[in-house]
C-alpha cells in the first residue's frame, strides 16, 4: 500500500493535483485503497485538455447549418402506416427488439431524494416514473406475446437504490429475468482553475459523464454481446424522464427497417426560439444536434422560406439503432460537452462548502454526437402531445404537473 500511495502521491504531484489525498489519511481502509486506484487509473493529460475546452466557446460561424430532412407521423396515409405497422409487428413478434432506458439521475431537481424514476407523478394511481415506463413493455408483451428485455443504466450513485426500488415492486409485475441494471461511467468535476473537486468525504467528485456514455458501458457490461446472443436487431433507447416516451413503436421500427436506415430519431416541433432542447440539423453535410446550451441566439430563432423555424425538430432523446452501430461506435470515444454547475465540495481546510451558484466543471457525452458517424439517418416527426411530457422541473414548464395533464389527456384518465 505504501508503495501504491508514493506512485499515487508522484501522479497527482506532476498534474498539479496533490490536494486530492489531502484527506487520506481519514479515510477508511477499503476508501483508501478506492481513492489510490481512481487516481493510478484516470487519465490526468484528458482533464487538463477537458480543462482547456472550457475556455473555448463553441462556435458554428463557419459550418454550414442546414435542416435535416424528417418524415411527419401524421402525414402518412392509411395504407402507409397499415405497412408500417405490419413490418414493425413482426420485427416485434420475432423477438428482435430491445429498449434501454437511461436512469443515471437523481430527482434533486424535483425535491425528491432518491433516484428520478422512483418519483411518484402525483396520479391518483400513485404510479412512479418507472412503473409508468414499465407500462410500454407490459402492454407490448400482452399485444405481442413477447417479453421484450429492458436494459436500465443507472450510476454510481443510484443504482442500489434503483434495484431495491424494483424489487420492492415486485419488478411490477414484469419478468424479474427480462430487466438488467448496468451502471454508467464518470469523470471528475473540476473547479474554475481546473483542480479537481472533493466530496463531502474527502474522495474524489466524480459526476455521471452524459448520455453519451450508454454505448460504452453497454460494451464494457456485456450488454451489447448479450444482445446480439439474443437475436436483438434494434435497441430504442431512451431517457427515464419523458412519460409519454413510446418504447415499443411498431410504425416507428416499420419505416425504419423499411427505409434502411441503422439510425433514427424522434423528433417534435419546436415549440418556441429558446426552448431548452436540442435541435437536429446538418452541419457540414452531416447529421447531427446542436443543444440548447450551444446554439446561438440568431439560429435558434432563424426561420426558413415558410416562416417556420429553420432547425425546428426538438430532439426528445427517442432514438433507435441497429446493433451493428451500437457495435461500432461502443468502441470509439465520443467528444465531450461542457456544463457549468453547482457543486458541493470539502475545501483544502476540510470544510465542506455549499455552492449557491454555478462553480464546477462538469463533462458529459452527448449520445447525439454519434450521428455523425453514420452516412444517414431517419428523423421522425411526431406529435408532442402524443409522445412528449418530460418531468425536469419542480415547477413550470416540463414539471410534474405539467407532465401530469399530458399524461391524463393522453389517456383519458
Amino acid at each position: 500500500m505504501e508503495e501504491k500511495l508514493a506512485i499515487a502521491k508522484g501522479i497527482a504531484e506532476k498534474y498539479g493535483q496533490e490536494h486530492i489525498l489531502n484527506f487520506y489519511e481519514e479515510l477508511s481502509a477499503e476508501k483508501k485503497e478506492e481513492l489510490l486506484d481512481e487516481i493510478l487509473t484516470m487519465d490526468f493529460k484528458e482533464l487538463e485538455s477537458l480543462y482547456e475546452s472550457t475556455k473555448v466557446k463553441p462556435n458554428f460561424e463557419n459550418a454550414k447549418i442546414e435542416a435535416l430532412p424528417h418524415i411527419t407521423k401524421a402525414e402518412l396515409t392509411e395504407e402507409q402506416k397499415q405497412k408500417y405497422t405490419k413490418i414493425g409487428e413482426e420485427i416485434i413478434k420475432q423477438g428482435k427488439l430491445a429498449v434501454v432506458t437511461m436512469a443515471g439521475g437523481q430527482g434533486t431537481r424535483l425535491g425528491h431524494s432518491g433516484p428520478k424514476g422512483t418519483y411518484d407523478l402525483g396520479l391518483e394511481s400513485h404510479k412512479s416514473i418507472f412503473e409508468i415506463l414499465c407500462d410500454n413493455v407490459k402492454n407490448a408483451r400482452e399485444a405481442y406475446g413477447v417479453a421484450i428485455p429492458w436494459y436500465i443504466m443507472t450510476s454510481e450513485e443510484n443504482n442500489e437504490e434503483t434495484i431495491q426500488f424494483f424489487e420492492k415492486n415486485n419488478y411490477f409485475n414484469y419478468p424479474k429475468e427480462k430487466i438488467q441494471f448496468f451502471k454508467q461511467g464518470t469523470l471528475p468535476m473540476l473547479d474554475t482553475n481546473g483542480k479537481i473537486l472533493l466530496n463531502e468525504e474527502g474522495m474524489i467528485k466524480q459526476a455521471p459523464d452524459g448520455h453519451g456514455g450508454v454505448f460504452e458501458a453497454m460494451r464494457k457490461n456485456g450488454i451489447i454481446y448479450k444482445m446480439k446472443e439474443q437475436g436483438i436487431e434494434w435497441i430504442f433507447i431512451s431517457g427515464v424522464d419523458n412519460i409519454l416516451a413510446k418504447f415499443v413503436d411498431p410504425i416507428f421500427i416499420g419505416v425504419q427497417a423499411e427505409e434502411k436506415r441503422m439510425t433514427a430519431s424522434k423528433s417534435v416541433i419546436k415549440a418556441y426560439a429558446d426552448e431548452k432542447v436540442g435541435v437536429f440539423c446538418k452541419r457540414d453535410g452531416k447529421p447531427g444536434v446542436i443543444e440548447y446550451t450551444e446554439i446561438s441566439d440568431d439560429l435558434a430563432k432563424a426561420l426558413d422560406e415558410k416562416g417556420e423555424f429553420l432547425l425546428g425538430d426538438a430532439n426528445i432523446v427517442n432514438h433507435q439503432f441497429h446493433i451493428s452501430v451500437l457495435e461500432k461506435i461502443s468502441t470509439e470515444k465520443l467528444p465531450y460537452h461542457i456544463a457549468f454547475k453547482k457543486a458541493n465540495y470539502k475545501d483544502k481546510n476540510g470544510k465542506i462548502i455549499e455552492a449557491t451558484e454555478p462553480n464546477a466543471y462538469k463533462f458529459e457525452a452527448f449520445l447525439f454526437d454519434i450521428f455523425s458517424a453514420v452516412p444517414d439517418m431517419l428523423v421522425f416527426r411526431v406529435k408532442r402531445e402524443e409522445e412528449f411530457a418530460p418531468v425536469k422541473n419542480k415547477e413550470g414548464k416540463d414539471s410534474p404537473e405539467t407532465a401530469r395533464q399530458l399524461y391524463k389527456k393522453f389517456y383519458n384518465l
